[in-house]
């Protein structure tokens, strides 16, 4: 059954004419054939920018942004690829990474800009994420698994039915974030070093970097999404990157500018880790202070909090829920766009209160199409979801409990008790949660890193994250008027 999606992916392909034929590969010059013209590249980047910014969101900062786009600009001058109309954003997202979509679109997490402590760390990263898109490393990848891996894209749209409901905005982002391979890898790592020198900057600080990413990775035990989960670590980058900028900057004799001063007055006040405006999970409650409500989280459920909605689900992985924003301006209206959108057939329906909140509640069906575009006869792949809709404070909520048809009524009042959990919060403390960023200080005195961070009244339980943050160890001397990083409202 699940083969089927595969192969209707193939003729879509040639229909949105990706069959481009034999091309020469811009960075390598050598002959390869890509399913992907430089037009589809270009429209795709386009395409999947929406549901990156419904996902992520994007973090308003224009001094950095200014930033950004100046070097992005100056980096995709001297590329192999010109002239393609290159975009560089920074996403609301504490997780540290950086990613390229084909076409141009390259973005930066608030997390990685963060963690970065001078400007050439940050151009090594750039010409790396830049070299995935002259080289055509998407497209490749591509093809490579059109070719080879045709059942991988079932795997991309498995479960079609609870992705349709569960993962609706990060479905474009499937498809761009393939594992590169570790060739690739390694070849983005020489493009970025090349790109990165030819502007000016040392990129020794790119190999420096790569130890910082390997902290991250370890504190973290390999959390997702990171830099290395979307990145795969072709061996010892440390070593071989470093090696890389050592041989270019003797071919090439010439002043490489750091510029770490500068950069960490660029950070100052940057947003560090969750922001609890945009929402936070704490005692089993899901908080959202900016919209002020909250509802229950069931124990032990694991959950993801994005801009576009709020996902959690039971372990098990035999149920879900989904917290979003409703289309339409009245109940009715939200009700009639998620059974038209979800391709739902309504078994009940019923208007409530839920804590003085009008609400419409439904439970619907949602099963594979039959070949006359019918739907089919209940089966094992049939999903059962209860929606309630809420009106509050001028929007029109939805709240989805997911369940194989067998198993809703075993999961009908968990969902129920969530739902029903939905109220306004008013408890200042939670109202008024602030997010820690990145404040920049000068050290008073000759002492350790251990020491200046002290000296400003640092946690000794955020000694070791501020450490990372900083680049360095606790032990490591900083100089008397130099500037290092702390935490701070």
């Amino acid at each position: 059954m699940k083969m089927k999606y595969a192969f209707r992916i193939l003729p879509a392909f040639v229909a949105a004419g990706m069959l481009a034929g034999c091309s020469k590969n811009p960075v390598t010059g050598k002959k390869e054939i890509v399913f992907m013209s430089q037009e589809k590249e270009i429209a795709l980047g386009a395409e999947s920018h929406p549901s990156i910014v419904a996902t992520m969101g994007i973090y308003d900062d224009k001094n950095l942004q200014s930033f950004i786009n100046e070097k992005g600009m100056a980096m995709a001058k001297i590329s192999h690829r010109p002239d393609l109309p290159y975009k560089f954003f920074i996403v609301d997202s504490p997780v540290v990474n950086a990613f390229a979509v084909p076409g141009g679109y390259v973005y930066f997490t608030r997390g990685i800009m963060a963690h970065f402590n001078n400007e050439a760390e940050f151009a090594g990263v750039l010409g790396h994420e830049i070299g995935h898109i002259t080289a055509r490393h998407s497209a490749r990848q591509q093809t490579s698994q059109i070719f080879g891996q045709v059942g991988l894209a079932a795997g991309m749209i498995l479960s079609p039915q609870v992705r349709a409901l569960g993962d609706q905005a990060q479905q474009a982002l499937g498809l761009l974030f393939l594992s590169y391979s570790r060739d690739h890898e390694t070849e983005s790592d020489k493009i970025g070093v090349d790109y990165s020198s030819k502007i000016g900057y040392d990129a020794r600080e790119m190999a420096d970097f790569f130890g910082t990413l390997k902290r991250i990775s370890e504190k973290a035990g390999q959390a997702i999404p990171t830099f290395q989960s979307t990145h795969p670590d072709p061996g010892d980058r440390f070593t071989k990157v470093g090696k890389l900028a050592a041989e270019y900057q003797a071919a090439h004799p010439g002043k490489y500018n750091v510029n770490r001063d500068v950069y960490l007055r660029k950070i100052e006040g940057i947003i560090y880790g969750a922001d609890p405006q945009q929402g936070f999970v704490e005692n089993n409650n899901f908080y959202h202070p900016s919209l002020k409500f909250q509802f229950p989280v069931p124990s032990g459920w694991q959950y993801e909090n994005s801009p576009a909605q709020f996902q959690m689900a039971a372990k098990d992985g035999k149920s879900m829920m989904l917290f979003t924003l409703a289309q339409g301006k009245t109940l009715e209206e939200a009700s009639q766009a998620v059974v038209k959108n979800y391709g739902l057939k309504v078994l009940e329906n019923d208007k409530t209160t839920i804590n003085g909140n009008p609400a419409l509640v439904m439970v619907s069906q949602q099963s594979e199409q039959g070949a006359n575009g019918q739907a089919a006869a209940a089966t094992a792949n049939t999903i059962q979801v209860g929606t309630w809709l809420i009106q509050y404070g001028g929007n029109i909520y939805a709240i989805h409990g997911v369940a194989a048809a067998g198993n809703y009524a075993a999961n009908a009042g968990q969902f129920r008790s969530v739902a029903q959990g939905f109220k306004s919060v008013s408890d200042a403390n939670i109202l008024n949660r602030q997010p820690e960023r990145i404040r920049i200080k000068t050290a008073q005195r000759d002492a350790t890193l251990r020491e200046v961070l002290k000296d400003n009244n640092q946690p000794d339980g955020k000694l070791d994250e501020l450490a990372i943050i900083n680049g360095m160890a606790l032990t490591d001397k900083v100089a008397k008027g130099s500037l290092f990083k702390t935490l701070g409202k």
